[in-house]
């Protein structure tokens, strides 16, 4: 990986913005996009997409869609010691939320704060913690009273986000960052419109990404609404399922970008998974079957309009949903790959196939 992508992703990994509030990420993605796309459009959700036109009108249309937010909380309560109670913005494991740094966002500026926890001095003589749920847990920015949070601009609403700095590990394989779901996504789209920038593509290609997927795939049923696509590609990143074994389990680190052939929402179509195939052995790009017990934007994009032949090209994860991700970074190359030959090779014949299911 050269050092430019690594500073994109740890730029794009640093970035703060929860379900709802993912501005400063959309300010990144319009700044970087706008000079390699004819024109940037904003769906009524805010979701941001660049628009790259084939010169036939009737061209078909190509959506390749990251999402921009990512696992936070929202303020519910302030409680008269100036602490916060919150309510979780996408899923969480309550027992990984404790003892770790965030930044709270209000309208008068950005404060660290920390996560409660129980210390172990306390919990002697049966006074454990039993079943601990996410809105148990109080947030605390050293305020001293609710009048002074108040003072400080705090309100109910505002938004709680990991405060994490992006590192690459000791052997330069990976890299440990927060967000990876999924920055990672955000990060392909620029790297593959880079990329693509001199190409004669056979279609016109939409590429940017969603908001609000961690709160129930929200923001792709106003995208595909807005931009109608013949196909759409999300770009995700999934949970690795590999410290312990590789047998019997999906996601393992170094393996590939992954090929989602079945998850809740989304079956992915024979067509589809014949050009994937292709496109992956062709180019010799190394894949990993993955089956998933969550969904992406791909779900959801599926299902609107009339139909839209749907996939994800992702990378696997390990520990998301928490402060501290670990990533390959021979599957980041992986998945970038797959996705600028997957755009390389599309053109109307291919897409009618897709479509056709034949």
């Amino acid at each position: 990986m050269n050092e430019k992508t690594f500073q994109r992703i740890k730029e794009l990994t640093e970035l703060q913005g929860t379900s709802g509030f993912e501005h400063e990420v959309r300010d990144y993605m319009r700044t970087a996009m706008t000079p390699l796309v004819d024109r940037v459009e904003q769906d009524g959700l805010g979701g941001i997409f660049g628009i790259r036109e084939h010169a036939q009108q009737d061209a078909p249309r190509i959506m390749v869609a990251a999402h921009m937010d990512e696992v936070g909380f929202m303020v519910t309560h302030i409680t008269d010691r100036g602490l916060f109670k919150v309510t979780p913005l996408g899923g969480w494991n309550p027992y990984v939320v404790s003892a770790q740094r965030y930044t709270l966002q209000t309208s008068k500026g950005k404060y660290t704060c920390i996560s409660s926890s129980v210390p172990p001095h306390l919990m002697r003589g049966g006074a454990a913690q039993k079943g601990v749920e996410v809105t148990d847990i109080l947030f605390d920015a050293g305020f001293e009273s609710k009048e002074e949070a108040l003072e400080y601009g705090v309100r109910p609403g505002d938004t709680v986000v990991p405060f994490v700095e992006t590192i690459k590990t000791a052997n330069g394989k990976n890299i440990i960052s927060k967000a990876w779901d999924n920055r990672y996504g955000c990060t392909l789209v620029l790297e593959a419109l880079e990329a693509l920038q001199n190409e004669q593509l056979n279609h016109t290609l939409i590429a940017g990404a969603n908001v609000q997927e961690e709160v129930g795939l929200r923001g792709s049923r106003p995208s595909v609404t807005k931009f109608k696509p013949d196909l759409f590609f999300a770009v995700d990143c999934s949970p690795a399922d590999d410290t312990l074994t590789k047998n019997g389990t999906f996601g393992h680190l170094g393996e590939g970008t992954l090929l989602r052939i079945f998850d809740p929402g989304l079956i992915m179509l024979p067509a589809m998974k014949e050009f994937l195939l292709d496109t992956a052995e062709t180019h010799n790009i190394p894949y990993q079957y993955f089956v998933s017990k969550g969904g992406t934007d791909a779900g959801a994009a599926h299902m609107a309009n009339e139909g839209i032949p749907s996939t994800v090209i992702g990378v696997a994860g390990r520990y998301i949903h928490t402060h501290q991700t670990m990533f390959n970074i021979k599957d980041f190359e992986a998945a970038r790959e797959m996705l600028i030959q997957i755009l390389k090779g599309l053109d109307k014949s291919t897409i009618d196939t897709i479509i056709a299911g034949k």
